[in-house]
């Protein structure tokens, strides 16, 4: 017994030594990370000249953190997720029903979704529920719809897509530009920039079939960059930089209008108090529809031939075509079927806006969107629904932060380190959890009993 109480001393000694002196390292790779943008800040003064502004105070407390988390991941974090490991291991293997909110996650999630405009309402009113319809709901119901678009090429066919923003604008400068110069109603536009985007979605597939991994990466890249220029240089159908503006609001099925001065005003003809609300709350509602219907049509397309052709050409192209499956139209139906969900979201976005510009069609975007199909798992519709609200609404909810001024500083501003924090998000949940929010997939084919595929039983960036 002496033994084992002096063999458990000893490692709890040597945890501890191991735990400071990491930590210690920790600080010194936050310090040295940290100083230049951080610690110093460039500034002007009353006479226009460049200062370098001091700000050790909030560098401390970036490299306290790193020390502080360090410490506690290595002292009693890890061991306490291993001991919890081994505790299941040993433990006998009971299958357990699933939950009642396990098994009905997806439709308590819509149910959810469409009581959040009326208890907005109720709890903000119409004016203070403008930011909370807007910016939390309809703007993460827009990159729901570009994630599962990507999920068809990235997560079913296994190409990685780093242009799929070029979709996008050219979904957005559909609607813009056929609304502006013929006069054209948002239903008539809203598939017609769908099918804009599928046939450049056919377009960039015909020079990538022959390539895959990092080379298809850079080609995808390059487009996206190529249709950004050309928004940016061709003034006179674009406008370049300045952007296009004064979009037409979408309407009720062309019965009632939402612009003021309308004679058939949707305010007007229910008697309603006049309020910019009720548009939102119209293009909430549309945005769970179009994003219903394209988890229908993804879901349907996964349990057809061409469905199960995807998932064959994600684990193995060259089995795929020993099996007779054309990959040629397996890699074109991939590329147009997610381009036209990225156009027709991006032809919301551009009515949702009333304004588009390139500066909206960077790069930027479709990392965010790859990095949504990552985290929430690949192939796993749930799983990127999850994490795009929580990447996109996280960032929004940076904006309500202001108590963090009284932390770091009058001059902090939260939403300014969105990218930093959503790095370590990223980082994190890698490391706990390398394929996603959700790690298992059913399959499409099955025989007598239908059974999720664990994430242990597929390689790692396959799903």
């Amino acid at each position: 017994m002496a033994n084992i109480s002096q063999t458990n001393e000893a490692v709890s000694t040597n945890l501890m030594a191991r735990a400071l002196r990491e930590a210690f390292y920790a600080g010194l790779i936050a310090l040295g990370l940290f100083v230049l943008f951080v610690g110093l800040k460039t500034d002007q003064n009353i006479l226009n000249e460049l200062i370098l502004v001091q700000r050790w105070g909030l560098l401390a407390i970036f490299v306290a953190i790193a020390v502080v988390g360090r410490f506690l991941t290595v002292a009693y974090i890890r061991p306490w997720f291993e001991e919890r490991k081994a505790a299941k291991a040993a433990a006998p293997v009971v299958e357990r029903e699933a939950s009642f909110v396990a098994r009905n996650f997806s439709l308590l999630a819509v149910l959810a979704l469409i009581i959040y405009p009326p208890v907005m309402v109720g709890l903000f009113g119409f004016q203070g529920s403008l930011k909370w319809v807007d910016n939390f709901g309809i703007q993460i119901l827009i990159y729901v719809m570009l994630a599962w678009g990507l999920n068809i090429v990235v997560g079913l066919a296994g190409l990685l897509d780093l242009g799929y923003v070029a979709f996008y604008a050219v979904g957005a400068y559909s609607y813009a530009l056929l609304s502006s110069y013929f006069g054209l109603s948002f239903w008539l536009l809203l598939p017609m920039a769908g099918v804009l985007a599928a046939l450049w979605g056919t377009i960039l597939g015909f020079p990538v079939l022959r390539l895959k991994g990092d080379y298809l990466a850079i080609v995808t890249l390059a487009f996206g960059e190529i249709i950004r220029l050309v928004l940016i240089n061709w003034t006179e159908v674009t406008k370049g930089t300045f952007g296009i503006s004064g979009i037409a609001k979408a309407s009720v099925f062309g019965i009632w209008s939402f612009d003021i001065s309308a004679a058939n005003n949707f305010a007007k003809a229910f008697g309603l108090p006049m309020s910019s609300a009720y548009y939102k709350i119209f293009l909430f509602y549309l945005a769970l529809a179009l994003c219903m219907l394209a988890a229908f049509v993804t879901i349907r397309l996964r349990r057809m031939p061409i469905g199960r052709a995807w998932e064959a050409l994600r684990e193995d192209e060259i089995a795929c075509r020993s099996l007779g499956i054309n990959t040629v139209t397996t890699k074109l139906t991939a590329f147009a079927t997610g381009a036209m969900f990225g156009g027709i979201a991006g032809s919301f976005f551009a009515v949702r806006q009333g304004f588009v510009s390139p500066e909206s069609f960077v790069f930027l975007e479709s990392a965010i969107i790859l990095a949504i199909v990552v985290l929430g798992g690949m192939g796993s519709l749930v799983g990127i629904a999850v994490a795009a609200t929580v990447m996109i609404g996280g960032t929004e909810l940076l904006r309500e932060m202001d108590f963090l001024k009284r932390i770091f500083g009058p001059d902090f501003t939260p939403e300014l380190y969105r990218m930093l924090i959503f790095g370590l998000a990223m980082i994190v949940v890698m490391v706990w959890k390398p394929r996603g929010f959700v790690g298992s997939r059913e399959p499409t084919a099955f025989l007598r009993e239908r059974k999720s595929v664990s994430g242990s039983f597929t390689k790692e960036g396959h799903g």
